[in-house]
């Protein structure tokens, strides 16, 4: 029996959401840096400090805090991003054609908003979660996990305010899909028409790296105006606009705050993200020729 060729494998719609859940497990701790250096009012706390902080306070597992809404997250954000993405990609590069970089910016424009959305109530828990250390403890919320916010949410404040920052969310969303999905696929296929590369370990690392610096580079500023709107009291801001006027009063670059944990939590959880994917789908997907034949 002849063996296959892994590389003739395509993915499963659902193998996005599986690899991002197993990267978020990874990175999680870098995630909930980045959100206490975005919510901090005032000082200038270097990353190593926040961390140091956390685990005097909390212990080594403090840095965990809020892991199950974070994986909550990717298996509604990231699976359904993924799951679009990867499903019209399928019937656009059908009999061999090629699709062009604007058509995978827009689908992924589209994934990414679609998943934004669908993720909102369990990012609104995750934020919270991550951030309820920080608080004095009779202000904590002390979710149990990220089912338990949600439903909590739900309940107390209404299923309305599950989806605060919802715009906030899918825009950011579209812009980390296009970085990371759209570019990771162009970057993928760019260098492997040159002689240096195969479909292997060493091609995914450099696109998938490639891809999350893009991806932070476009998504940096959305990503600190969403982290201050989720965890803001009630009223707070008004509207996506007083945020940023609230954010840009001490200047441009408090768009970028977090900045360096942020492209440390992205990078890495992009890089593992789309290495888990690849495994996943040259050891568990479809063979290519075979989907081809079915489809015809």
């Amino acid at each position: 029996m002849t063996a296959v060729d892994k590389t003739k494998r395509i993915g499963h719609w659902y193998f996005g959401g599986v690899a991002s859940a197993m990267a978020a497990c990874c990175t999680h701790p870098l995630d909930l840096l980045k959100v206490h250096l975005q919510t901090q009012q005032g000082g200038n706390v270097s990353l190593f400090s926040m961390a140091v902080r956390v685990v005097k306070n909390d212990g080594i597992l403090g840095l965990y805090n809020g892991l199950s809404a974070s994986i909550c997250r990717q298996l509604t954000y990231s699976l359904t991003r993924f799951a679009i993405y990867e499903t019209v990609k399928k019937e656009l590069v059908k009999d061999g054609r090629n699709m062009p970089f604007y058509e995978k910016v827009l689908v992924a424009a589209v994934a990414g908003a679609s998943g934004g959305l669908v993720g909102t109530p369990a990012d609104l828990v995750n934020v919270r979660m991550q951030n309820d250390i920080k608080l004095p403890k009779e202000e904590r919320r002390n979710y149990k996990h990220a089912i338990d916010g949600m439903y909590r949410v739900v309940r107390y404040e209404g299923p309305i305010k599950a989806f605060n920052g919802a715009t906030m969310a899918s825009s950011r969303a579209v812009l980390v899909t296009v970085g990371q999905l759209a570019c990771y696929d162009q970057l993928k296929n760019l260098l492997l028409k040159s002689s240096f590369f195969n479909d292997n370990l060493t091609l995914h690392l450099t696109s998938s790296t490639l891809a999350g610096m893009i991806a932070t580079l476009l998504t940096q500023p959305l990503d600190v105006m969403k982290t201050r709107m989720m965890n803001a009291p009630p009223g707070f801001y008004s509207s996506i606009m007083s945020c940023a006027l609230d954010i840009g009063k001490n200047g441009p670059l408090g768009f970028f705050k977090g900045f360096v944990p942020a492209f440390v939590r992205l990078g890495p959880h992009t890089v593992l993200t789309f290495v888990f994917f690849e495994q996943i789908r040259q050891n568990f997907g479809d063979v290519l020729n075979t989907y081809f034949f079915f489809t015809k």
